[in-house]
């Protein structure tokens, strides 16, 4: 049974049509102004309205007009009175279904419900096909939207670089890790750069031969072996690189290049070699310093006693020289004996001043010798840090009053920049005081190689927070410094600026010491100007 709302003014003419709709199987509600119809429409929905025009206050035009705002899709009928078209007209333009003149005939209005009906069918079937298709097309878009984010997430997540182009070789995907590799920005690249600036040498050229059909293969897919591509930085960052052609109805449109990116892979294999190659010599080493340094102990002792006979020696040749010789001027025999006696004891002056000078090349080479075990010792064994709450400015203050002496009989200025508001921190204080000191030994000695002696040379040692719980030491002199050559040498094994003065495992150890707090050390030199050396320590959070 459809439902009906009926608007009119006339209670004879609300009865009559009541009686005849609902023999014809409608539902019919009544109104008897335009209003209350209005009011009763908002509480209850009605697919068909019928509705007089002429009313007072509220007409049938507005009528049809408030329920078209409240629901477009409502059948609204109105009933005219005779030769009244204007109006009826006019409800048409507004969006009535029909319209039918008084006085009403039931054929008439039966008509006009058909119709009503109809239409109502109609745009219910429109409807349904309509949600139907709404229905399709989101679920289709959904699905493609799913799979281009997918993609997207795919190409973006991607742990290699990816690269796409379109056949002008005009950048149009370029991820994150592409970003990561060649450092440009995604921005950087799609507004002024093409595939020749990333793809490595010979590449495009090849491209080119596809889009100009000149080279055809199967794949169209160039798989390359390693190669080196150049970031903004400069740097030549070593990749595995391998590219594909992109399609569309058989005709190129594109290519797609993949960097792996081998830094790291290399890092670790230089890492890996130098493992296995220190755990092959480790175990020989350690067991070579504890066997040097038990003969150190013997050297030393032997040098003890040398030391002690070299005394005694002088001793003996001081009691000899001061025999009484005075009355041996009257006995030539006597006299030329005297002289036998002196030119003795000239000739053992001689040797003893030679023993003492060689003696002095064993001590120093003795003192190299327990240097280098103990660098060895330091750098091959594994140590865990022996943290303790202490204070950063006491290990500068400790380091350069040791190396006070040094540095004034050299004349350079060892110059003190402490961060007084430092306080304490989780530190090892053994490990750090060794590391300082070092890096201060060093600046003091490139200072002495300095050739410029119009230079007033100086050894700065600067200490300030890092951060919370870290801390930053710094020593910097004007000094000799150092090129670029040398620089990269600088943490290789042995490798040492002070040539045979110097064990070349100084900076080693150190770095060993920092790596083992989880710091980093960074050094900045610039030749005939001078060096500095950061060591940064997080510190530990206890």
């Amino acid at each position: 049974m459809s439902k009906l709302l009926l608007i009119d003014d006339e209670e004879g003419i609300r009865k009559v049509f009541s009686i005849s709709l609902k023999s014809d199987g409608y539902d019919v509600a009544t109104a008897a102004s335009g209003q209350q119809g209005i009011d009763l429409f908002q509480k209850e929905f009605f697919p068909i309205v019928l509705t007089d025009i002429k009313m007072p206050g509220m007409d049938g035009i507005e009528v049809l007009r408030r329920i078209k705002e409240i629901n477009p899709e409502v059948e609204v009928i109105v009933i005219t009175g005779h030769g009244d078209m204007e109006s009826a007209i006019q409800s048409l333009h507004l969006g009535a279904s029909d319209f039918i003149t008084k006085p009403v005939s039931d054929q008439l209005l039966s008509i006009a419900l058909k119709r009503a009906e109809e239409r109502l069918k109609t745009k219910k079937t429109l409807n349904n096909y309509a949600n139907d298709l709404w229905n399709m097309v989101k679920e289709k878009t959904e699905e493609i939207k799913r799979r281009y984010e997918f993609e997207d997430k795919l190409v973006q997540r991607s742990i290699d670089g990816i690269v796409a182009t379109d056949k002008e070789e005009n950048i149009i995907i370029f991820n994150p890790a592409a970003e990561e590799i060649f450092g440009y920005t995604v921005d950087e690249v799609k507004s002024a750069m093409n595939a020749g600036d990333f793809y490595p040498e010979g590449t495009t050229q090849k491209i080119s031969d596809v889009f100009a059909g000149k080279d055809r293969k199967a794949s169209d897919i160039f798989v390359g072996d390693e190669a080196s591509v150049i970031a903004k930085s400069g740097e030549a960052v070593p990749v595995r690189f391998s590219c594909a052609m992109l399609y569309e109805g058989g005709k190129p449109i594109g290519s797609v290049g993949f960097f792996q990116d081998l830094r790291e892979i290399k890092r670790l294999e230089k890492e890996l070699i130098k493992s296995e190659r220190l755990a092959a010599i480790g175990q020989t080493v350690a067991g070579l310093a504890h066997g040097i340094k038990n003969i150190l102990n013997g050297l030393k002792g032997g040098v003890y006693i040398v030391n002690t006979a070299l005394k005694k020696g002088a001793a003996s040749l001081a009691a000899e020289n001061k025999i009484d010789y005075s009355n041996m001027s009257a006995l030539p025999f006597q006299a030329r004996s005297l002289k036998r006696i002196i030119d003795i004891n000239t000739e053992r002056e001689r040797q003893q001043k030679k023993m003492k000078t060689g003696w002095e090349m064993v001590e120093r080479n003795i003192h190299k010798v327990s240097d280098l075990v103990l660098d060895l010792l330091s750098y091959s064994k594994e140590r865990e840090p022996e943290y303790e709450k202490y204070n950063p400015n006491i290990i500068a203050d400790e380091v350069c009053d040791l190396m006070e002496s040094k540095a004034k009989e050299y004349d350079i200025d060892l110059i003190r920049d402490i961060d007084r508001e430092m306080g304490e921190i989780y530190l090892d204080p053994k490990g750090i005081h060794s590391c300082l000191l070092n890096l201060v030994s060093n600046a003091i000695d490139a200072c002495i190689f300095d050739l410029d002696t119009q230079k007033q040379w100086y050894v700065k040692v600067r200490t300030r927070r890092e951060n919370e719980s870290g801390v930053a030491f710094e020593v910097i002199d004007n000094g000799c410094g150092m090129g670029e050559e040398t620089q990269s040498k600088l943490f290789a094994e042995f490798f040492s600026t002070k040539g045979t003065r110097g064990t070349g495992l100084g900076l080693l150890v150190t770095q060993k010491i920092v790596n083992e707090h989880g710091g980093t050390m960074d050094v900045v030199s610039q030749l005939g100007k001078g060096t500095t050396f950061t060591i940064r320590l997080p510190g530990k959070k206890v």
